[in-house]
């Protein structure tokens, strides 16, 4: 059967459960599905480039006429080489995203059934890596920026020394006196080196970002932002008095670590979660859950495949639990 030229446009997704069943109740109907999202101009052979003429072969491949090569709708995806049904995984990303707080790799396995907890441990790091649109859009207007530390707690250090813990820089847009968009990162310090670069990766230049005087901040002025020092003891007012927002944000991130994972994040994934929490975060008040399925899709077909020995080695080499 020839690959046809039909999009998939922007509502077609499910808008229930009940309504995912049924789109999605056999493994060709996935694949299908997977199939005019990934070529949703139609399909382009991989290996000639080569549009249009392709036939499904038995095994559930795509044969190019041209070159008589094959491929399929799951190769060069998250889902490249998976075992498992698509259904399945279809089924976790539903189950990730219809969750107000997301769903830990334990409660996955229960709930799909999966028979280790490594693979719904794996899986969610995949579907994590899937969660960040590159080229998205930079925060702006008027943007607070602050560090908040994660770990465990740590005698006689203060300030911003750290020993074991974590430190993880977070902007968030002022929406009047609600919160925008949020940011986040993990970096090794608290220098100008560290927090310059990521305001100016997360942050339109140009606009107003709001800062403690801490000294890491002194440079942004130089790249093109307004910059305004709020000094907490001139003030008379506590952090979270003067960067109310960003604070707000930094309360829901700890509460979801501790509250959906228990706390047990190690270093080197933790770029990871602050993906997932962005994602969430910023989508906070959407109530087209089958809509959040259908972004995070749309994310999996191009985000690359990646190993559980890369997913377990992570971004870092600091391996202690945090």
């Amino acid at each position: 059967m020839d690959i046809e030229k039909r999009p998939v446009g922007g509502e077609d997704y499910p808008r229930t459960f009940q309504e995912f069943d049924v789109w999605f109740g056999s493994e060709g109907a996935c694949r299908d599905f997977l199939s005019k999202l990934r070529w949703s101009e139609g399909f382009c052979c991989p290996h000639c480039g080569s549009k249009g003429a392709a036939w499904n072969t038995g095994r559930g491949l795509l044969h190019c006429r041209s070159c008589q090569g094959q491929t399929s709708a799951t190769a060069g995806t998250i889902f490249e080489g998976t075992r498992k049904p698509l259904r399945t995984w279809f089924l976790a990303m539903w189950f990730a995203v219809s969750q107000k707080h997301g769903v830990s790799a334990l409660g996955l396995q229960r709930v799909l059934g999966l028979g280790s907890y490594q693979t719904a441990w794996s899986w969610l790091h995949k579907l994590r890596r899937a969660m960040v649109r590159p080229g998205r859009d930079r925060l702006s207007g008027e943007v607070e920026v602050d560090e908040t530390y994660v770990g465990a707690p740590e005698e006689d250090v203060h300030g911003r020394q750290i020993e074991g813990k974590a430190i993880v820089v977070v902007a968030a847009e002022r929406r009047g006196k609600a919160i925008g968009r949020v940011r986040l990162r993990q970096i090794t310090d608290c220098s100008s080196k560290s927090l310059t670069p990521f305001v100016c990766d997360a942050v339109t230049p140009g606009s107003t970002v709001f800062t403690d005087g801490w000294l890491g901040y002194s440079d942004l002025k130089k790249k093109g932002y307004v910059h305004q020092i709020l000094k907490i003891k001139t003030s008379g007012k506590k952090a979270h008095e003067l960067l109310p927002r960003v604070h707000m944000a930094v309360s829901h991130l700890h509460r979801w670590l501790v509250g959906t994972h228990h706390g047990s994040i190690k270093k080197a994934h933790l770029d990871y979660y602050l993906d997932e929490f962005t994602f969430r975060f910023n989508r906070r008040n959407s109530r087209a859950r089958g809509l959040l399925f259908y972004r995070l899709l749309q994310q999996a077909v191009v985000t690359d495949p990646t190993s559980y020995a890369v997913i377990l080695g992570g971004k870092a080499t600091d391996s202690h639990n945090m």
